[in-house]
This record gives structure tokens, C-alpha cells and sequence, in this order.
């Protein structure tokens, strides 16, 4: 007797981020969980990068500083970040806002995420970078840092390390992020599916799930 198993839908999903933006780790975590609960998909992941801080210098800046300059002071920021770890903690995030003392240029990392991809380990890579400076108060515009984290991945750190020290990919990094502007991109994260559904923000699940019925439903309208 033979059984027909229906086939799966396949999604490429574009996932435009910054590794310094809070927001994108939850947001991220969501999208993920929601994808391991859809067995009728089948789907790719495309990481894009953005820089929320273009400006920012390559050594990073101080995280007092930073904070004065994004958040007009250390109050208000500390408000912003409790309600952020509040809702991290639902996603299995333990944010430490107070372990951070630098606030690193966030090219590095895009970079090594683009290593990454080249060896399949792009998700592993952004999981890592994100707790390492969200959890754990790494400085993640350090190569050392970075090294450690992709070795903890399953990535060659010598390889790494070389990749880091020179300046591949750095150009690419500055392009994909003007594409995302003039895409009208102006805040990650920001979830593109298969070309043309969009939703931008760390949706709930339930958001997630419904743009994923919509776009596996599409291309059969």
C-alpha cells in the first residue's frame, strides 16, 4: 500500500539583522523556533546584514557613551533594557545589559557571518555572536573574541583569524546595508519571504506563522 506524503513547501527566507540590535536576537530566536514546529516546510536562510550604527568607529565605543548618544542617558536606557530582558526571558534569553562595557562596530561580526555561510555554519555563527555579547558582555568587534566564538562553532580558527585581518567582505557589508535602505529597510530585524512578504520587528509566533501560511499559499493563488 503506498501512502502519499504531501509534499513540502519550500521558503527562502531573507533575515535582515544587526548583531548589536537586542531586538533582532529575540526576534531571530522566535523565527527559528517557529520554524522547528513547521514540518510541512522545508526552507532556506539568508542572512542579511544591516548597521543600525553606520557611523560607528571599528575599535567601538564605550558603552556609557553609547547609551548617552542612542538613549539621551543611562536611565532611560535602563528602563528600555529591563522591558527587553523581560521579554528574553520567554525566549530563553538571558540578557546582561550590565556586563557590556564596550558597544563594538558590528562589521566584524557580519563579516565572520558571511565566513560562516560559506561553510554552512551561518547560524550557528549569528546564535553565537548574539549571546556572546548579549549574555556574556563579550566585546564582538574583537577578533579574538570573534575567533573564539566561530571556533566554538566548528570554524578553523586560524582560518578564521586570517579572514578577519584582512578587509574581505567589508565592502560587501556597506553595500547590502545601502540595499536594505533603499529597499526602505529602517529598522531590523526584518523578515522577508520568498521576495515579497515582509513583516519587519520581533513578531510573536503566532505573526510568524501566519505570513508563513500566507506565503506558502501564494504561489498556488
Amino acid at each position: 500500500m503506498n501512502i502519499l506524503v504531501p509534499k513540502r513547501s519550500h521558503l527562502v527566507i531573507e533575515i535582515v539583522h544587526d548583531l548589536v540590535c537586542p531586538w533582532c536576537f529575540v526576534g531571530v530566536r522566535r523565527l527559528l523556533r517557529t520554524l522547528q514546529r513547521r514540518h510541512d516546510l522545508t526552507y532556506e536562510l539568508i542572512w542579511r546584514p544591516f548597521l543600525l550604527n553606520p557611523d560607528m568607529p571599528r575599535a567601538g565605543i564605550s558603552r556609557m557613551e553609547y547609551v548617552v548618544r542612542k538613549f539621551g542617558g543611562e536611565e532611560r536606557a535602563r528602563r528600555l533594557n529591563a522591558s527587553i530582558s523581560e521579554i528574553g526571558k520567554a525566549e530563553g534569553i538571558a540578557f546582561r545589559f550590565d556586563l557590556i562595557r564596550r558597544t563594538p562596530s558590528s562589521v566584524d561580526a557580519h563579516r565572520l557571518v558571511s565566513f560562516a555561510g560559506r561553510h554552512g555554519l551561518a547560524t550557528e555563527v549569528i546564535e553565537a555572536v548574539f549571546a556572546g555579547h548579549f549574555s556574556a558582555g563579550l566585546d564582538t568587534g574583537e577578533t579574538d573574541v570573534l575567533v573564539e566564538l566561530a571556533a566554538g562553532c566548528g570554524l578553523d580558527p586560524r582560518a578564521v583569524r586570517q579572514y578577519l585581518l584582512s578587509d574581505t567582505d567589508t565592502d560587501g557589508i556597506h553595500a547590502e546595508n545601502l540595499r536594505a535602505h533603499r529597499l526602505g529597510i529602517n529598522g531590523v530585524p526584518c523578515f522577508i519571504i520568498g521576495g515579497q512578504h515582509a513583516i519587519a520587528g520581533a513578531q510573536e509566533s503566532e505573526v510568524i506563522e501566519r505570513l508563513l501560511d500566507v506565503a506558502t499559499v501564494a504561489p498556488y493563488l
